[in-house]
């Protein structure tokens, strides 16, 4: 099991997952827990503790007071121990992949991925922090009319103070590490909100952290019900930047926070243009795995393909094919579909579906559900009129809308509300970059389904898809601000060779 061997002090004496907070592992004071429900047997899996807001208070002060000694702390020594982060998440994959598959039916190998994939954004981090944090500015004054060469000027990138971290279920642990580590790197503390669905899997990921040596207080993790902390949270006055990765939630969130610095990526429709030249085996292929890839549930899905009607059956036909082969099943058996996340989200899906069934839309397959576990569905001749047109399914149900034009694509992907990302197959990069221009996403792919990533790439939405960019150079600079130091000489001075 995941709780035992060097993860057996996570766990206190009823079972339930402690939280991180001190450099220690604590029972909250409320003697509460909250469940978290396995996808796929919809019965309690974990339980994790139920903060209180008086436990909030006490951890932002530490984190308050931790990182002003953090920041003091010379970059390479931050880096070391944001390397030795690296090496002990993927030395400890498989009990966080185990996590991953009870708490969000992610599969196995997918599971142990993330954990991988995780290392590797903070070792990259760690190195890119140390050079762009290691160079600032020096400026003269002489080079604006009407100065003479009588002020230097000095400029250097230094820490916002205590980041507040908010991942999504999907990606728990990566998502995490996001923002943990430019946070980290930048000289800042780190309060971490784990989503509930995914909470052990993070806490598991929280105590690499833990033996990694991180100062005490410099980290922590509180867990609980968002409706008791959720806002207190975001709302708390020692906290100096908000990094959250969801849904509307973070509408929200912005609304609330205050001048602090916001970074935040809620979601995407992110459509797919086939142009009548594509390569319709690779846009097939693309499609498929964009669209069902743990089950749709990824911000940078296929959400909507829009196909010009002269390929269109063509296209079908080959997505057809495809998805007929997708596995359905447990997330133990790597099954390329598997259960979605919560009952909530199944019966979203399936409202969804309704409606397009009364609307007329074309079922490419028959429509199967069984608890969370929805069978991929195809849905063709899909019209503006359908919420599947629109709204984000975040499951195995991809729309396809024919169209007569590229105008009448970029038009759709437009008037969504959304702006992620985007794609568009054609032979013609000409083409390609007009369309790309066009369409208002934070990320436009040619010949390729969206995608987060590389890490070291930047990522942003446009619109309600979000606020500011991340990736990691973007994060480390966001988490930052600009500090001046300006030198006033009693007399001009220039450099004579």
């Amino acid at each position: 099991m995941a709780e035992t061997g060097v993860f057996a002090e996570l766990v206190d004496g009823d079972g339930v997952f402690k939280y991180y907070s001190s450099g220690e592992w604590k029972k909250s004071s409320s003697g509460k827990s909250v469940p978290i429900i396995n996808p796929t047997t919809r019965q309690p899996h974990f339980k994790v503790q139920a903060c209180t807001q008086e436990e909030v208070n006490k951890l932002m002060e530490e984190a308050k007071t931790a990182q002003k000694s953090w920041a003091k702390t010379p970059l390479w020594k931050r880096a070391e121990l944001l390397h030795k982060v690296a090496a002990l998440l993927k030395e400890h994959k498989v009990p966080i992949a185990e996590c991953l598959v009870k708490e969000i039916a992610k599969p196995s190998k997918d599971a142990a991925t993330e954990a991988v994939r995780s290392g590797d954004l903070v070792s990259y981090c760690a190195e890119e922090g140390v050079r762009i944090l290691g160079e600032g500015k020096f400026l003269v004054s002489d080079s604006f009319p009407g100065n003479e060469r009588t002020k230097y000027c000095l400029t250097a990138k230094v820490p916002l103070g205590v980041i507040l971290a908010i991942p999504p279920f999907n990606y728990p642990v990566n998502l995490a590490v996001s923002k943990i580590a430019p946070a980290l790197i930048a000289g800042n503390s780190i309060v971490l909100k784990p989503p509930t669905q995914g909470a052990v899997a993070a806490l598991h990921m929280v105590h690499c952290f833990h033996l990694a040596g991180f100062p005490k207080g410099l980290i922590s993790c509180v867990t609980g019900r968002g409706s008791e902390i959720g806002d207190f949270l975001t709302m708390h006055p020692m906290v100096n930047c908000i990094s959250f990765t969801g849904g509307d939630t973070g509408i929200a969130i912005s609304k609330k926070a205050g001048m602090i610095p916001l970074q935040m990526e809620l979601g995407g429709k992110d459509a797919c243009i086939i142009l009548d030249d594509a390569d319709l085996d690779l846009a097939a292929a693309n499609i498929v795995k964009g669209g069902f890839s743990y089950s749709g549930q990824r911000c940078t899905a296929v959400k909507v393909v829009l196909v010009m009607e002269s390929v269109a059956n063509a296209l079908v036909d080959k997505v057809k094919a495809k998805v007929a082969k997708l596995t359905v099943g447990l997330p133990e058996d790597d099954s390329d579909i598997t259960p979605v996340v919560t009952e909530s989200s199944a019966n979203f899906i399936e409202g969804l579906v309704v409606d397009a069934k009364q609307k007329g839309a074309t079922f490419c397959q028959e429509y199967r559900r069984e608890g969370n576990l929805i069978w991929p569905l195809l849905l063709d001749n899909v019209r503006s009129d359908m919420r599947i047109a629109w709204e984000e399914p975040f499951g195995p149900v991809l729309p396809v809308i024919r169209i007569t034009s590229v105008e009448e694509g970029i038009h759709h992907c437009n008037a969504s509300n959304f702006g992620l990302q985007g794609c568009v197959f054609t032979r013609d990069i000409s083409k390609a970059i007009l369309i790309s221009d066009a369409m208002e996403t934070g990320t436009v792919q040619i010949n390729s389904a969206p995608a987060r990533g590389p890490d070291h790439f930047p990522f942003q939405g446009l619109k309600d898809s979000g606020i500011g960019s991340q990736g990691i150079t973007n994060s480390i600079n966001m988490m930052t601000k600009i500090k001046t130091t300006v030198i006033n000489l009693p007399t001009p001075s220039y450099t004579m060779g």
